[in-house]
């Protein structure tokens, strides 16, 4: 299965897309009405990491897609698929507004992981787009195990930056 068949299906079956994606923020919504004192405490606190991981993941796949669709694909806005690309990023700001509301979002487990997710991602994008401005696989004899290192060291030196920033 490819991605395309992926985007393919969940186009074909748009109502179990709009049922998770409607089901978290629920869930989230029941979990602070049932037990309001003691979200910060085990076992609500992994429940709303896992809500919070649920949702986030696609939501920032579907922003890393929005992304590369309207700058390598040149993509228009007006085209932007609403299951796809709106509907995930919706339904993880609901479910941070209702979770953050019960719990602080930064007190959750793997909060930080989440957050290098989208640093990891963002900057994978970022690379990929001055090299696709710079043209310099074009005009480059090195051999592609070379690049994939450049590639790779470079992630990981924006990662050891962005921690040292954040602190």
């Amino acid at each position: 299965m490819t991605i395309n068949d992926l985007f393919q299906y969940a186009l074909d079956h748009p109502a179990n897309v709009l049922f998770y994606f409607a089901l978290i923020p629920f869930a989230a919504l029941l979990a602070g009405w049932m037990e309001r004192e003691e979200g910060h405490l085990p076992p609500w606190n992994y429940l709303y990491s896992t809500l919070v991981y649920l949702v986030a993941v696609p939501a920032i796949l579907s922003v890393a897609y929005t992304i590369y669709k309207w700058m390598f694909e040149r993509g228009s806005v007006m085209d932007a698929n609403i299951m796809l690309q709106v509907l995930p990023v919706a339904s993880m700001l609901l479910t941070f507004f209702i979770v953050k509301r019960q719990v602080l979002i930064e007190s959750l487990p793997g909060f930080s992981r989440l957050s290098g997710l989208v640093i990891m991602i963002s900057a994978a994008l970022a690379i990929m787009w001055f090299m696709d401005r710079v043209r310099i696989y074009t005009f480059t004899h090195l051999p592609i195990q070379w690049l994939l290192g450049i590639f790779v060291g470079l992630l990981i030196i924006i990662r050891v930056a962005w921690r040292r920033v954040a602190k």
